[in-house]
């Protein structure tokens, strides 16, 4: 029986180990996915050798699968609690909304507005960089002053200077 709960143990602690190390590696934070793939590593011969050199009961095994698996949701939680990384809206209007546009930029976004042709008419693109953490603020806030609009967000793999760093730093030693 402790085995079967140190393998459910180990498995909770590799798996989101596992994943805040994929995510860190994909936005190229290159030294914190070493640090988390050498704990991974860690808890994995352990897990692995607890369930190699037992007496191979199919319980242990099943358990072991299952720590995966449930792992994989303890580690979308702590992702999506700690929402790393930054999101991009691009967002469609049929008008150039002002009000929206203005109280983004009071809120401290930065805003660069185009203007294109849609299939019958001119259409507004905004496009509005955020934290993670606040995304779904920004796509609340959006959809409160134009309830029309089309927005796509997408995640930027980096991005330089601008207006945004700043008042996203103001933003945040406000909050």
């Amino acid at each position: 029986m402790k085995d079967i709960l140190l393998v459910l143990l180990i498995q909770l602690l590799y798996v989101p180990t596992f994943t805040l190390r994929t995510i860190f590696l994909v936005k190229g934070w290159k030294i914190k996915a070493a640090i988390f793939g050498f704990l991974e590593t860690i808890v994995y011969v352990f897990g692995l050798s607890i369930v190699l050199t037992g007496d191979k009961e199919s319980i242990v095994m099943i358990v072991y699968a299952l720590g995966f698996a449930i792992g994989i949701i303890v580690g979308s939680l702590i992702e999506e609690k700690l929402a790393i990384g930054y999101t991009t809206f691009q967002v469609i209007i049929p008008t150039k909304n002002v009000t929206l546009i203005q109280a983004l930029r009071e809120q401290g976004y930065g805003v660069t507005v185009y203007e294109g042709e849609g299939i019958d008419s001119k259409r507004y693109q905004l496009s509005v960089l955020t934290t993670r953490k606040k995304e779904e603020d920004l796509y609340h806030f959006i959809q409160e002053l134009e309830p029309r609009a089309f927005i796509v967000a997408y995640e930027p793999k980096a991005f330089r200077g601008g207006f945004i760093l700043k008042s996203m730093k103001k933003r945040k030693q406000k909050n």
